[in-house]
């Protein structure tokens, strides 16, 4: 096919729906009957573009099924809205929580789906108040709309984002404590937690999150661990994901196998010490 990469076939991601969840996850089916490790997360958990994301390479090396609940974009909202998903990650040995963005979230400054997090869907009056020069309906997802509201001001922005951040902890809170096992926080991205309230911006995942806020929700989890993905892991870029050609602006900001590989590495040991306790 013309518009395949290198010859790679497009994944088939072989979408699955467990009974009580409304959500749709990666395939195959597994079973949740007997001991398993669940992974909770968003785009990077789910594993776009790559044939085996880090849940799979965690099962290989501890022998314990690894049960991949990430669901593409989500935040936070995503998760506590599914009462029935959170009853099925609870039954788990263990939950690994990939860290998720403070921006796709309801807050008191616009609405996003229930369920895909990143579609925005309406301003509150207070948005509206911060930027009266701004028109909502032209938005559909929340990283456009953020780039565009702070490049108008990033005064204004910066109130904007306060709100977000402190909505953030709270439903981070709200998540750990619904979740009836020991949970891994995990911190995904290229780069490392900033220091103090200092956060990730709009471009970077987990966006808008700070150590700070880190620390303000960590003392629910288990651990918390900073997988920062290394250089040489960035450089490879897209080696060995598959997708098709005109998904290649979007597969070059998504971990690699060598990303994959390192937050499978940085987590099983503590999974271990963890499951043998």
């Amino acid at each position: 096919m013309a518009f395949e990469r290198m010859g790679l076939r497009p994944l088939d991601y072989r979408p699955v729906r467990y009974d009580g969840s409304k959500l749709e996850f990666r395939g195959p089916q597994r079973t949740l009957s007997g001991d398993f490790i669940a992974c909770l997360g968003g785009t990077e958990t789910y594993g776009t573009f790559i044939d085996r994301p880090y849940p799979d390479l965690m099962e290989r090396s501890l022998g314990l099924s690894c049960v991949n609940f990430g669901w593409p974009n989500a935040g936070v909202d995503a998760f506590l809205k599914d009462e029935g998903l959170l009853r099925m990650v609870s039954r788990g040995r263990a939950v690994v929580l990939q860290v998720p963005g403070a921006m796709n979230l309801s807050n008191p400054f616009y609405k996003v789906h229930p369920r895909r997090n990143d579609r925005f869907l309406e301003a509150t009056p207070r948005l509206r108040r911060l930027y009266p020069e701004v028109d909502f309906t032209e938005f559909h997802f929340t990283r456009h709309m953020m780039r565009r509201l702070e490049d108008i001001s990033t005064d204004r922005f910066a109130v904007l984002r306060e709100g977000l951040q402190e909505v953030w902890v709270e439903r981070m809170q709200v998540l750990l404590q619904e979740i009836d096992a020991p949970v891994i926080l995990m911190w995904f991205s290229r780069h490392a937690p900033g220091l103090g309230y200092q956060s990730s911006g709009v471009a970077d995942d987990p966006a808008f999150v700070s150590r700070a806020m880190l620390r303000a929700v960590g003392g629910g989890a288990a651990h918390v661990v900073e997988v920062v993905i290394s250089d040489e892991a960035c450089a490879q870029g897209t080696r060995g994901m598959r997708f098709g050609a005109m998904q290649e602006s979007v597969a070059a900001d998504l971990p690699g196998l060598l990303a994959h590989s390192e937050a499978s590495r940085a987590v099983s040991p503590i999974l271990e010490a963890l499951l043998a306790q």
